[in-house]
């Protein structure tokens, strides 16, 4: 016997809450993704900075979408909280997240197949399918390092929620140099950057609520 389909006005409010939030969410990522697109051209043509690497807060940044960054922090999170309640949760869902934004970027890159950005032309250029078909290198839709970095900042949002603003500006910034580095598009990094959010928050409301039962 099939159970009985829940009806949407039986949904707890949190359920529907939740639904409403991803819902809103995922129309404004359309949107800006449009947006971003467009930009593309000018973006290229405007924003370069072949030494932002050379700079402190350049490397700085870009260190946010090197998974080992976060492979450290939660190590640190794990040593603060061993022998508490649930001690392992905090330390693993801080690795787990960015590293799961990671990969699935670099499955996203061979389905996408878009390369980074010329260095005479901001048009779009794509792989065909059939060339090279399990290698990614040299594509650039969408940004691992931002997907990475973003992941990273989802997690510490949650994690620590009153910080947030820091971590997601931090995501941002990393996002800022690939573009400046002219490793990406404006739009790759977008991409990168909202996928990484709904990456992210599926999987810390998973661990978290699994953790509080």
């Amino acid at each position: 016997m099939s159970a009985p389909e829940m009806h949407p006005s039986r949904l707890q409010p949190a359920e529907r809450s939740s639904r409403s939030r991803w819902l809103v969410a995922a129309t404004l990522s359309l949107l800006v993704i449009v947006l971003a697109h467009l930009a593309d051209p000018w973006a290229w043509a405007n924003l370069q900075d072949a030494r932002v690497y050379e700079r402190d807060w350049g490397r700085l940044l870009r260190i946010l979408g090197f998974l080992p960054t976060w492979i450290v922090v939660g190590l640190a999170l794990w040593a603060h909280d061993r022998g508490s309640t649930g001690w392992r949760w905090r330390g693993g869902l801080m690795v787990l997240v960015p590293a799961a934004a990671g990969g699935a970027a670099e499955i996203l890159k061979l389905v996408f197949r878009r390369l980074r950005p010329g260095e005479t032309s901001p048009d779009y250029v794509f792989r065909p399918f059939m060339e090279d078909m399990w290698s990614n290198r040299g594509m650039g839709l969408p940004s691992s390092h931002v997907m990475v970095a973003m992941g990273a900042a989802v997690a510490l949002a949650q994690l620590f929620p009153r910080t947030r603003w820091l971590w997601y500006a931090m995501a941002a910034g990393c996002g800022y140099t690939r573009v400046l580095a002219r490793a990406h598009y404006v739009s790759d990094v977008v991409v990168a950057g909202f996928v990484a959010w709904f990456v992210g928050d599926a999987i810390m409301r998973w661990g978290l609520n699994k953790r509080a039962r």
